[in-house]
Order: C-alpha cells, then structure tokens, then sequence
C-alpha cells in the first residue's frame, strides 16, 4: 500500500548551488529507484537556521513530496545518515488532509508561478 509522504531536509551550507542541486537529485533518483513517486520537488535555497546546528547557521532547504511504501522511507533515512552533507532531516505520512493540504499550496503555487 502507497502512502503519501513528505521529506524536509537541510544541506550544509558550504556547497555550491549546482553541488546543492546535485544532492537533491541523489535523494530524489534514491526514492525513484525503490519505486516511488515524486509528486513535487522545492528547493528553498539558503535560510537561517533558527538555532545553531554543528555550528552552523544557515542551510540548504529542500522539501520532497512522494508517493511510496513505508520500507522506501527507512532507506531514505538510512541515505540521509550516511552523507554528510546533510545536518538535520524529518520525513513523515501525510493523512488525507495534510495531502489536501499539500496539494492546494502547490496548486497555489504554481499559478502564481505562471502569472
């Protein structure tokens, strides 16, 4: 059975945007191969930290919304653990209205992209 989940994590802030970019490419080519579904792809770019992290204070923020089984989930984790260039991850089931949700601010989003 497919559930929707929705992975947020954060990039050390010592990479170069196409290095960045490439780092989410790696996690979202990790999920497509276990046999997931990428609904919606967000990179947030470079934000503060709201509390210093390995002494660090900024980061690269990406978010991935996915269709997939709960065992692809331990393996993305699993992935995030063991790259370093990632500090700090969470990844959670969305209920049906956290997907509506979801789906109405990327809607949203994508009209005001269009405009």
């Amino acid at each position: 059975m497919l559930n929707h989940y929705e992975t947020a994590f954060i990039l050390t802030p010592v990479l170069s945007e196409p290095q960045m970019k490439e780092a989410v490419d790696k996690f979202e080519n990790l999920l497509t191969k276990n046999g997931a579904t990428i609904l919606n792809r967000e990179e947030w770019g470079l934000k503060k930290l709201a509390y210093p992290i390995q002494g660090k204070t900024t980061g690269f923020y990406a978010v991935l919304q996915f269709d997939a089984e709960p065992s692809v989930v331990a393996t993305l984790e699993t992935a995030y653990r063991r790259d370093e260039k990632v500090v700090r991850f969470l990844t959670f089931r969305l209920d049906k209205y956290a997907f509506e949700y979801a789906q109405k601010r990327i809607n949203k989003t994508a009209k005001v992209e269009e405009a």
